[in-house]
């Protein structure tokens, strides 16, 4: 009795954290159940609203939402994959899309063609069997590019092309250009789907050009100098291209610095006005210690002397013949002098 008495208290705690399904309004709800939509037109509670305001909204929501399962619970169900599925019906409001309904992409050149000559796409294998190597290929990717230059190690030269022509690089050339103009057209394609009109690039083929697409190359051909065509010849009558006059050579675009804002601007001009009221001089103790005992060296070395020798004379040695003095009265910079009489170098006198 006890284990009963405990499983049934256990049983009754369990029942007051789940609400009941059956919820039970002044008026009914207005429900549009294909939209998943139930409208509450009860009125609020503004006691409730004043004192609990986040506890009565959800618990207004909870109720809501518990009779919109009810009305979908209601409609034939359906087992599928080991889940009950409901079908919704048809939906009676019209509700607003927050981005406007996206538009149908067009088709390429080969999208329509295929659609109009029922061509439809298959899935093809990733691997394929090579009798003469004996194994498999991948489709794409760098296995196979391996796999092609096993395979092709040597290439038979056709009867009508030339014995010496490297038929190696003439395949790798055709690869190249198999590329060029995939890529070629698969921007053309991004071009017509955006309506985006193509710029002329010269005379793509010399036998289908007419006489726009010979000019379009002459333009091209006269602009692509570093001069931009300036100096290059005209023919007879021709007409000047449209804004090539105006290309200065050598002319570069400058480009606009961005707006900084006004607040950046402040804090700017106030950290420069500070670094420059603010700057103190630099005081070097190395460079002034040394320049203070130089002075002291030089004051030391110095010899008091009562008479002051005039500028541009020199005393005699004695014994000796005398000295020449250099021009202007200063003593030789390298501390030596030249007698005049024997061109010997003497020394200074200290």
């Amino acid at each position: 009795m006890d284990v009963v008495a405990e499983i049934l208290e256990r049983t009754a705690k369990d029942a007051e954290k789940f609400k009941p399904i059956h919820v039970k309004k002044h008026l009914e709800l207005e429900y549009d159940v294909g939209s998943l939509l139930a409208v509450d037109i009860n009125d609020l509670d503004a006691k409730l609203i004043n004192k609990e305001k986040n506890d009565y909204i959800k618990n207004l929501t909870r109720d809501n939402i518990q009779l919109l399962i009810n009305q979908i619970w209601q409609l034939p169900t359906e087992r599928v994959d080991d889940a009950v599925v409901v079908k919704l019906p048809n939906a009676k409001t019209l509700l607003p899309r927050s981005l406007p309904v996206p538009k149908e992409k067009t088709l390429t050149k080969w999208e329509s063609f295929a659609k109009e000559k029922g061509i439809r796409k298959s899935n093809k294998a990733k691997v394929h069997w090579d009798e003469e190597l004996k194994e498999w290929i991948p489709e794409y990717g760098y296995k196979r590019a391996a796999a092609e230059r096993e395979k092709d190690w040597v290439i038979e030269v056709p009867g009508n092309a030339d014995p010496y022509e490297d038929q190696f690089a003439k395949k790798k050339q055709a690869k190249v250009e198999r590329v060029a103009k995939n890529e070629f057209q698969r921007l053309r394609n991004i071009a017509k789907a955006k309506n985006i009109k193509i710029p002329k690039m010269g005379v793509v083929n010399p036998d289908m050009a007419n006489s726009k697409d010979l000019v379009t190359a002459i333009t091209v051909a006269k602009s692509s100098t570093a001069s931009v065509g300036k100096f290059q010849s005209s023919l007879p009558k021709e007409k000047e291209a449209r804004g090539v006059a105006d290309i200065t050579p050598g002319a570069k675009r400058k480009r606009k610095m961005p707006v900084v804002p006004s607040m950046q601007e402040r804090s700017e001009n106030l950290a420069i006005i500070d670094s420059v009221l603010n700057k103190k001089p630099k005081l070097d103790v190395t460079k002034a210690l040394s320049k203070h005992l130089y002075k002291e060296q030089e004051m030391l070395h110095e010899e008091p002397s009562s008479k002051k020798p005039r500028a541009g004379k020199r005393g005699k040695k004695k014994g000796g013949n005398p000295v020449a003095a250099p021009k202007g009265g200063k003593k030789p910079k390298s501390g030596k002098g030249v007698h005049k009489a024997s061109g010997n170098v003497g020394r200074k006198r200290r």
